[in-house]
């Protein structure tokens, strides 16, 4: 069937822009228990990545002494006495497997708690939007601010604002370009030109984005660029704490000394606070960032209005049914705000889709003690020649070349004993090796590195010689224990 609609709704709709222009969010200043906390984490979360590149780890000589360090050009990862080399990528990959765990793990139990504390567009706007407040003035100072016409003073108090952001953005991409050059060094190296082009790319590149993100694009960020608002509902449930607001005890909305209402007076304080420019008395939106700073704004109207806090609060959607359900024959007033309170319960912090996230972040993070514990210092690869396969000699015997590569993950330079095993009787030949004994060669390493060594295998002509032989190349240390072993195949011509 065909729905037949008046030309003027079809008109409209046809007139209806396809895009929103973006309406201009003015937060205004805030204090409370949580902005005080925002406060904490944000200066705990700037202080480490501005500081950590200068922490110093003494590793031995011939070793970089930056605590932490991504060696681009020697494969290394260091993390204070962690050393972390190309193949053992593994081991971020864990790394990455569990930030992801524990994202979901406080997701379910508190929300966004991520987005609206610890994560780093919210910090570094939180930061720009200080500096804003400092030079421009409030929420309605910068309004009036923006649109007032061009003049000196305005000129000036929005050149100070860019230049103290291009600032902090430039620190900010400094101190990222020190996570993979030594600190002292290439800060050295910017101030005097003779920083490299990929360094000079890097930090121009950082802090444009920081600039661009945290000044500029700030709540669009959140509501259109980054993918978690999109799926992280499927980790909320109804026992999961969300910045909420107990429509049961502020509805109907109306003046403080009117009767028959709910505490909200409908002041606007919740949305003048929030970075996002969102209601909160709307429900849960997916704008929402849940930083908390609107329960601040709430309690500190309901502290004026000598009324009970908590008006918006970190609350269980469970909780809000109970105590929707329990208050809706009470008028409002003090009545309904004890019957709606009675109505709710702890929440459940153990539930089956914590206990999931636990269970899985608990082995992940025993798979990987596992690994870091039993890796092995010193590693042994064995490539053999592949053209040709194996060689033929004149009196019958057989010979295959291989190349084995040895990892010291170490500083020291042990010199270990290279052994061969083999289901048939072979000779080893290792070049520029010590002969120790029969099929026994001396072999060094470098510290922190891999060398390699050329080694021959022949078997002999007779009837014990074989198409396919299995050997087994080890590694032992001075004492004689073994240190490393790799398998690999002799092969000769079919008999």
């Amino acid at each position: 069937m065909t729905t037949l609609h008046p030309p003027e709704r079809l008109q409209a709709a046809a007139n209806t822009p396809l895009y929103a222009a973006r309406q201009q969010v003015y937060p205004k200043a805030v204090t409370g228990a949580v902005r005080s906390w925002k406060w904490v984490v944000l200066t705990l979360c700037l202080a480490a990545y501005y500081l950590v590149p200068w922490l110093r780890w003494d590793r031995g000589p011939g070793a970089p002494d930056q605590a932490v360090l991504v060696d681009i050009g020697h494969g290394r990862l260091f993390f204070f006495f962690i050393e972390i080399w190309p193949q053992e990528v593994y081991f971020l990959t864990g790394l990455l497997v569990l930030a992801a765990i524990g994202l979901f793990v406080a997701t379910s139990l508190f929300g966004r708690v991520w987005c609206g504390f610890a994560c780093p567009q919210t910090v570094w706007t939180d930061l720009f939007m200080w500096v804003e407040r400092r030079i421009q003035g409030d929420r309605n100072e910068r309004m009036r601010l923006d649109k007032a016409p061009w003049s000196l003073a305005k000129l000036r108090k929005k050149g100070a604002t860019h230049a103290a952001w291009l600032l902090i953005a430039a620190a900010t991409g400094g101190a990222w370009i020190m996570y993979f050059n030594d600190a002292p060094t290439v800060v050295r190296e910017v101030l005097t030109g003779q920083a490299s082009v990929e360094v000079y790319f890097f930090f121009a590149l950082f802090t444009g984005t920081t600039y661009l993100l945290a000044g500029w694009a700030r709540e669009q960020v959140c509501t259109y660029m980054c993918p978690w608002p999109r799926f992280q509902a499927a980790m909320l449930d109804e026992n999961s704490l969300v910045v909420t607001y107990r429509d049961w005890r502020g509805e109907p909305r109306g003046k403080a000394t009117k009767d028959g209402v709910g505490d909200c007076v409908d002041c606007r304080a919740c949305v003048n606070v929030c970075p996002t420019g969102i209601d909160i008395r709307d429900g849960q939106q997916l704008e929402c960032i849940g930083c908390g700073l609107c329960i601040d704004a709430c309690n500190d109207i309901m502290k004026r209005l000598d009324r009970p806090k908590g008006l918006v609060a970190f609350e269980t959607l469970a909780n809000l049914a109970a105590s929707t359900a329990a208050s809706a024959s009470v008028p409002p007033g003090p009545a309904r705000q004890t019957a709606g309170m009675a109505a709710r319960s702890m929440p459940r912090f153990l539930r089956p889709r914590t206990l999931l996230y636990a269970a899985m972040l608990t082995l992940v993070m025993g798979i990987m003690a596992g690994a870091f514990l039993t890796r092995e210092a010193v590693t042994l690869s064995v490539l053999r020649d592949r053209a040709p396969l194996f060689i033929a000699l004149a009196d019958g015997s057989v010979r295959n070349a291989f190349t084995l590569k040895i990892a010291n993950k170490t500083r020291d330079v042990p010199e270990l004993a290279l052994e061969i095993e083999a289901s048939v009787p072979v000779q080893m030949q290792v070049q520029e090796g010590a002969p120790r004994g029969p099929n026994r060669f001396a072999v060094t390493t470098r510290p922190d590195g891999i060398t390699q060594w050329r080694v021959l295998v022949t078997q002999p002509a007779g009837p014990s010689q074989r198409q396919t032989s299995d050997i087994t190349f080890r590694l032992r240390d001075g004492q004689g224990n073994l240190v490393a072993s790799e398998r690999s195949v002799l092969l000769g011509p079919k008999p």
